[in-house]
């Protein structure tokens, strides 16, 4: 009997330090500042409209220092006497016609630069042959300053608007180009082993891979392309044009219209702020199924 109680004793002694023993580092965890927790290391959620917080504290800085008279009103006008010169330009026709021709010269060049950057970009990624013919060529022409071409362009094509949509073209198209040649090449290997032994047809590779693949890289270069086509736009309309927010400027600047000259640029910033938004939209859309730290 005295050996039966000792035995129990003994266990029951056992166990209770056993679960002593378990939950002190549990206790000593919780009630030890010393204790490392778990740090978030992501961004956290994303806020709403907050691509437009810089420029609105731009345009804070700048109303700020014309009211403190920090800023010649002759080299940088105050916003209020921009935006007063905007509504007059607007009210008698000539900012909507400027603002109309440049959206077309501008959705021109951007239409044919993006055709000609995914074609060349599949040929040349997808194809070893291809890729022979056409990326060589291609880095070529982006080795060569692209308003460079502006005097050969003009020869050849003459002086209209049919140079000015093949320059902006070109400035769409090698940033396009590169990025989802980029991508392609940058396909693992093993999804192309794995397609191989499920047996998947050229046309069904290309939907169920390629195409996923490659469109991370396709946004990356449409983003470029769009800003692209708003640059060159700046420099090409000042050549031989009648109309555009380039012509306005130039003619501005003949005149010295600093006032004039910034309502140009606003409407350009505005432009290549909205159109570089919405391709961010369509990609989240598009590429909603990935993880990543923008979403």
């Amino acid at each position: 009997m005295s050996a039966v109680t000792t035995t129990t004793t003994a266990t029951t002694a056992a166990t209770a330090t056993g679960a002593t023993a378990a939950t002190t580092p549990l206790a000593a965890t919780v009630g030890n500042p010393q204790v490392r927790r778990r740090r978030r290391l992501s961004p956290g959620k994303r806020l709403p409209a907050t691509r437009f917080l810089g420029p609105a504290l731009l345009l804070a800085l700048w109303a700020a220092a014309s009211a403190a008279g920090q800023l010649d009103p002759g080299a940088i006008p105050a916003p209020w006497t921009v935006l007063e010169t905007g509504v007059h330009l607007w009210t008698d026709g000539t900012l909507p016609t400027d603002i109309l021709t440049s959206l077309q010269r501008a959705g021109s060049g951007f239409a044919i630069g993006l055709a000609a950057g995914i074609a060349l970009a599949l040929a040349s990624g997808l194809s070893r042959t291809g890729e022979a013919l056409i990326d060589g060529s291609v880095q070529l022409n982006r080795a060569i300053p692209t308003l460079g071409l502006i005097p050969l362009f003009i020869l050849w094509l003459g002086i209209g608007e049919t140079f000015k949509i093949a320059i902006i073209a070109i400035v769409v198209y090698i940033p396009i180009y590169l990025n989802t040649h980029a991508a392609l090449s940058g396909i693992d290997s093993r999804f192309v082993e794995l397609a191989e032994v499920q047996g998947l047809s050229r046309y069904a590779f290309i939907r169920r891979i390629v195409i996923p693949g490659a469109l991370p890289g396709f946004f990356v270069g449409l983003r470029l392309g769009v800003t692209g086509s708003w640059l060159g736009l700046v420099v090409l309309e000042q050549i031989n044009a009648t109309s555009g927010l380039g012509y306005m400027m130039f003619q501005a600047q003949n005149y010295g219209q600093t006032d004039v000259i910034l309502v140009g640029l606003v409407v350009y910033g505005i432009f290549g702020l909205i159109s570089d938004s919405a391709v961010r939209l369509i990609e989240r859309r598009v590429l909603s199924w990935r993880r990543t730290l923008s979403s």
